[in-house]
């Protein structure tokens, strides 16, 4: 199911959605007088993706906001001690998972009952579709345990990602003007302004160096640091044997520090990525931002489609810097984030790249 869930026709039929998100996103952004935190913001950004795009609930934006506050408080006490204590973060993680169901069921109801006005097939509606080919009606707790899943997948690392590409494009100009020439070069980017219809997945796919943009933001800034697998088969490493059924730790980050394919490590150079340089073709096991192997990570395709759809609209559509003195340093837990968060101060830009002063309801027009 999760094959159909990403495949390239249900990513096609996603994109326009992704591109309405972010752009409204970014425009709120802009309009805002104030600096941002672009990774609470992105947090936001991912959450609304998640719940409009990917599960297509039409819940209105009040809601929706309390919605992700209850799904915060869930995701920062997931991994308490289970101590069930009043005021502990393992009892408020269980309330808040349990407002967290609450919503999403009434979210659901709503959906099997309204389907008019549908022009794509969102996630959950293949989840379900699925369960009927399969002979099997899923009840609401497994509806709700998908819903939930699939915007796990969607939020945190996807989130720390695009905090990653706003900081990389602030500290490298040269790399956010070198994006707009190839979008000007593959006729998306014109006069300021996206073309109209010119963001197909095809298109997008066909941007090489986005593509290296997005893979160098991932080896530098991997949301997550490792992941676990059963030993199948007893092994032998470095004299040491390695038997059948432990659980080991690989180390996405460490892996990608360590890599002798890759030249000046800690730089930050797209053009790794080029054709005549190519430092990820090298070996099976040296780049792996989204783990390895036959459990690698099913949302990939969906995550980097995000990423550049992002990057996109950055490049086009905003001007944008730092709001602080100094760039931020970085923490890795739970996932990569700068540790204030990142402040930026965005501005709109018409067609000819020039900044637009408008009122919040007037640029706020776009739904999903």
């Amino acid at each position: 199911v999760f094959s159909k869930i990403f495949s390239h026709e249900a990513l096609e039929s996603y994109l326009p959605k992704i591109q309405l998100v972010i752009k409204d996103t970014l425009r709120a952004w802009s309009s805002n007088p104030e600096p941002i935190n672009v990774y609470h913001e992105a947090q936001k950004l991912t959450f609304r993706m998640a719940i409009r795009v990917l599960l297509g609930f039409r819940i209105p934006d009040e809601e929706l906001g309390r919605l992700f506050e209850v799904y915060q408080q869930f995701v920062e006490n997931v991994f308490s001690l289970p101590m069930d204590l009043p005021f502990s973060g393992y009892r408020r993680g269980i309330r808040a998972r349990e407002t967290l169901q609450k919503g999403l069921e009434k979210a659901i109801q709503e959906k099997l009952q309204n389907t008019q006005g549908k022009d794509y097939a969102d996630a959950l509606d293949i989840l379900i579709e699925s369960g009927k080919e399969h002979g099997k009606e899923l009840t609401m707790q497994e509806l709700k345990d998908g819903t939930l899943e699939l915007i796990f997948a969607a939020y945190a690392t996807t989130a720390s990602a695009s905090t990653s590409l706003i900081m990389q494009l602030l500290k490298h100009p040269r790399v956010l003007e070198k994006l707009r020439e190839e979008l000007r070069s593959k006729g998306i980017l014109h006069n300021g302004c996206i073309c109209e219809g010119s963001l197909r997945l095809d298109n997008i796919n066909g941007l090489h160096y986005l593509d290296c943009v997005i893979k160098e933001v991932l080896r530098l800034f991997t949301p997550i640091s490792g992941g676990y697998r059963t030993v199948l088969q007893t092994f032998e490493l470095d004299g040491f044997q390695i038997p059948k059924g432990w659980s080991v730790m690989y180390s996405i980050r460490d892996t990608h520090d360590t890599a002798p394919v890759f030249k000046d490590v800690d730089v930050f150079d797209p053009d790794r990525f080029g054709q005549g340089r190519s430092e990820d073709k090298d070996g099976r096991f040296h780049y792996l931002p989204f783990g390895g192997g036959v459990r690698t990570c099913l949302g990939k395709h969906l995550a980097k489609l995000f990423l550049k759809a992002l990057a996109i609209e950055l490049a086009s559509t905003s001007r944008f810097e730092l709001a602080t003195r100094t760039f931020p340093k970085i923490t890795l837990v739970p996932v990569v984030h700068p540790v204030d968060g990142l402040k930026v101060k965005f501005f709109g830009l018409d067609s000819n790249q020039n900044e637009i002063l408008t009122g919040t309801d007037a640029m706020l027009g776009a739904t999903v």
